[in-house]
């Protein structure tokens, strides 16, 4: 039987759907992929989850810190954004001893830091939604066709770094352009499916059925 070739960047499940290629089969990375990457959010505490595991994912792969989200979640009271912004000293020092998560001391001062500028955020434009969705892409500046090839060049884009600078000017950190392309790509902001994966028309469809928070 000769081996079926694809395009670069998919790969063909056992269920036969064809789907990008990065999550290499992996059955919790392959739900992953599925279910969230590219759906879009409104929610705010999700969107502070996931621009804080980003921050921490940097130096590292995300499946590693995919299999520590629950760890997170149980460490950082659930990426609520109120318990985290109340967090003080003696929670550094317990997140730093804590073998379920990445014990990085600047991360985690970052993700307390950055709960404080959602409460600010909300305050100035009433969602940390309804502000990081301003930075939506016009979808005719989007490639015409997003193959693996032209997926590799997007590492950051136009508005991942006004969306970064908007960010940084606002006291966050950990928030630098490429590590929000990532965020912007996950949360749905952006369709980076490449052609071919059948999961790239359902987040289109869901993308053009959203209606941003104002």
């Amino acid at each position: 039987m000769i081996a079926e070739e694809l395009p670069p960047g998919l790969i063909r499940g056992d269920d036969g759907l064809c789907r990008c290629a990065w999550h290499g089969g992996l059955a919790d990375y392959r739900d992953y992929h599925d279910r969230e990457w590219g759906r879009p959010v409104a929610d705010d505490r999700t969107l502070y989850e996931k621009l804080c595991l980003e921050g921490f994912q940097s130096g590292l792969s995300w499946l590693t810190i995919l299999r520590k989200r629950e760890n997170f979640r149980r460490a950082f009271a659930g990426f609520e954004p109120e318990a985290v912004a109340a967090f003080g000293e003696a929670d550094v020092e317990r997140l730093v001893a804590d073998a379920g998560i990445v014990r990085h001391r600047g991360k985690i001062v970052s993700t307390i830091n950055n709960a404080r500028r959602v409460l600010e955020l909300r305050s100035e434009v009433g969602s940390l939604a309804a502000f990081v969705w301003r930075y939506r892409p016009d979808p005719a500046s989007r490639p015409a066709v997003c193959d693996w090839a032209t997926l590799r060049t997007l590492g950051k884009t136009p508005e991942s770094i006004a969306l970064s600078k908007a960010l940084l000017k606002r006291g966050w950190s950990f928030v630098g352009p490429t590590t929000v392309y990532a965020f912007m790509q996950s949360m749905g902001l952006v369709n980076d499916h490449v052609e071919g994966c059948a999961f790239r028309a359902v987040c289109e469809t869901e993308q053009q059925a959203f209606a941003p928070p104002k």
